[in-house]
């Protein structure tokens, strides 16, 4: 049975000018309660501003025991590594091992590559300096002496504290395209894209095991997870435009064109379950949900599919 994700609506409330977080953490702790497994935040420092998502899951920590606590998706490119590697170890410290550290390289757009050049960071050189830079932070969880000779230079630096998983978070990476999928397999944890519909997502994630076996990596040991968006209503022509609305606002483009790049649904609960169970079924072992508004409500229903579909 897939695990269920919830991911906080920080983008939301500041754009509705609601810059507290007693609301976030009052959702938390709710979805908690419902059962859900993981709590969920975004990244963006300026492109589509936001709480920054280590320090609220760090209260997240604090407030709601057992769930896992992820990123969707952290850009660890804006961020020195050797920074962000001690940020995440002690937010995995204060989780005792609960987090998941899903990361991205970022969409080539302007208001992104403004961001960029705000944090002092060569857009050209993201991927690089993602791949680099998550390599060296997984070398200094280690707690080892570190010699480094790149982008950075160590000299048998130590970090302290190490995470609480041995060897730090597992990392998941999004991307529907090949190149991403096979770096997911030969790299890291999990793949976590919210492209596929449930028919592409079985022979994609394949692609991504066959790449870790190349790799001399377990292919089993890979998490096939999906980012999803939904807006449940028994009234699905509403439920379709409150979609739309939710996208062309988060994100400033047409809603058409963002439903082709992000899996969405908008309908009734019966819907949702049979669109959640597909996904279940190709493969996906944790599905992590956004809703398009009424967050409480929507968070009931799910809670009530789940019981329903037996998960």
């Amino acid at each position: 049975m897939p695990q269920l994700g919830y991911l906080l609506p920080t983008r939301e409330r500041v754009m509705e000018g609601r810059h507290e977080t007693a609301s976030l953490l009052a959702l938390a702790e709710c979805a908690g309660a419902l059962g859900f497994d993981s709590l969920w935040v975004g990244d963006s420092l300026l492109a589509r501003p936001r709480h920054d998502p280590l320090t609220l899951l760090a209260a997240v920590a604090a407030r709601v025991p057992r769930v896992e606590l992820g990123t969707a998706v952290l850009l660890p490119a804006l961020r020195n590594p050797v920074v962000l590697a001690q940020q995440v170890a002690t937010l995995d410290r204060i989780a005792e091992g609960r987090v998941i550290l899903g990361v991205g390289i970022a969409n080539d757009v302007p208001n992104i590559r403004a961001e960029f050049e705000a944090a002092g960071v060569p857009f050209d050189k993201r991927v690089g300096r993602f791949v680099e830079g998550l390599a060296l932070a997984r070398a200094l969880w280690s707690g080892q002496p570190v010699d480094w000779n790149g982008r950075w230079t160590l000299k048998a630096s130590v970090l302290g504290p190490t995470p609480h998983r041995p060897g730090g978070p597992p990392i998941w990476i999004p991307g529907s395209v090949a190149v991403a999928r096979q770096r997911a397999g030969r790299l890291y944890d999990g793949w976590f894209p919210n492209g596929p519909s449930p028919a592409e997502f079985a022979p994609q994630f394949a692609e991504v095991k066959e790449a870790a076996r190349a790799a001399g990596r377990d292919p089993a040991a890979i998490t096939g997870a999906m980012y999803l968006t939904l807006a449940i209503d028994n009234d699905a022509g509403r439920a379709g435009a409150r979609i739309d609305s939710y996208l062309e606002q988060y994100y400033g483009m047409r809603a058409d064109l963002l439903r082709k790049r992000q899996m969405c649904f908008a309908g009734p609960p019966a819907g949702a379950a049979a669109w959640l169970k597909a996904y279940a079924d190709a493969g996906a072992s944790h599905l992590v949900l956004r809703f398009a508004g009424d967050h409480e409500r929507q968070l009931e229903i799910v809670a009530r599919l789940r019981h329903d579909l037996g998960w």
